[in-house]
C-alpha cells in the first residue's frame, strides 16, 4: 500500500479568531478533529504536528500515539513565515519521500476523502508530481474590473453548462520530497493534479462565522452524507 507522512501545522496564537486551534467543537478542541480523522486513514502511516504549543504536545502524546511533535523553533514562530518554511524544517527532521499536509482549521475533512486523495496522487504520479484540492465553482464569475472570468454576458448560459472556475480550498497538499525540493521548496510541485471536494467538506475555518458555519454542519453531519466525503 502507498503511505503518506502527514504534516499539520498547529499555532497556540491566533489573529483572526483568538484561540482558533482550541476552541470547543463538538465536545472537543478544534485541533483534535483532523488528527482522528488522519490516524483513522489507513493511508497515512505517521503524523508530524509542528507547534509551539506544550498544550498541543501533551494531548498528541495522550491521545494520539502516531503523532510525533516537531517543536517550532523560536525563528519559525513569527505571523510572516510561510507554510513551506515549517515543511522545509519539518522534513529536515525526516526522513519520508511522500507527504501530506493540512491543517486543523479544516475539521470536516473526512477519512474517504483523504483516502480518495491519497491514492489518487499516486495512481497519476507520472502524469503529476503534487496534489492540490480544489472546488468547482458553476455561477458567473468576474475579475474585479468586471471582466466576465467564465462566460459571455451577451449568452445567457444557464449556470448548470458554465465551464467551472476552480478555487483552491487548502484542505489537502500531497507531494514527495523530490518535488519540494525540485521546485524551489513549493508544496505545489512543478505539476499539481487537482482533486475536487464539495463546498460543505472543505469549510476552512479563518472568522468566528466559519467557525459557526463548521459547527452547525458537523451537529447536523446525517443530513450531509451525501456531501461528506
Amino acid at each position: 500500500m502507498n503511505t503518506v507522512t502527514a504534516l499539520v501545522p498547529i499555532k497556540s496564537f491566533s489573529s483572526r479568531l483568538p484561540n482558533k486551534n482550541f476552541l470547543d467543537f463538538g465536545g472537543r478542541p478544534l485541533f483534535h478533529h483532523l488528527l482522528l480523522t488522519l490516524s483513522d486513514t489507513i493511508e497515512v502511516n505517521n503524523i508530524i504536528v509542528n507547534t509551539d504549543s506544550v498544550i498541543v504536545a501533551e494531548d498528541c502524546n495522550k491521545y494520539f500515539p502516531k503523532v510525533k511533535i516537531h517543536f517550532r523553533p523560536e525563528r519559525l514562530r513569527a505571523g510572516e513565515i510561510s507554510g513551506n518554511e515549517l515543511i522545509d524544517y519539518d522534513l529536515s527532521l525526516d526522513k519520508g519521500e511522500h507527504y501530506l499536509q493540512s491543517h486543523v482549521t479544516n475539521p470536516l475533512l473526512t477519512t474517504r476523502t483523504l483516502s480518495n486523495a491519497i491514492h489518487a496522487y499516486f495512481d497519476k504520479l507520472n502524469d503529476y508530481d503534487s496534489l492540490i484540492t480544489a472546488e468547482w465553482i458553476r455561477k458567473r464569475c468576474y475579475m474585479l474590473d468586471g471582466t466576465p472570468i467564465n462566460h459571455n454576458v451577451l449568452v445567457m448560459q444557464q449556470t448548470q453548462d458554465l465551464n467551472p472556475v476552480i478555487a483552491e480550498n487548502s484542505n489537502i497538499f500531497i507531494f514527495s520530497r523530490s518535488s519540494f525540493y525540485g521546485n524551489n521548496k513549493s508544496r505545489y510541485g512543478k505539476k499539481y493534479q487537482i482533486f475536487p471536494m464539495s463546498p460543505i467538506e472543505s469549510v476552512d475555518i479563518d472568522y468566528e462565522e466559519e467557525f459557526n458555519l463548521a459547527k452547525l454542519i458537523f451537529k447536523n453531519r446525517d443530513k450531509f452524507r451525501t456531501l461528506l466525503g
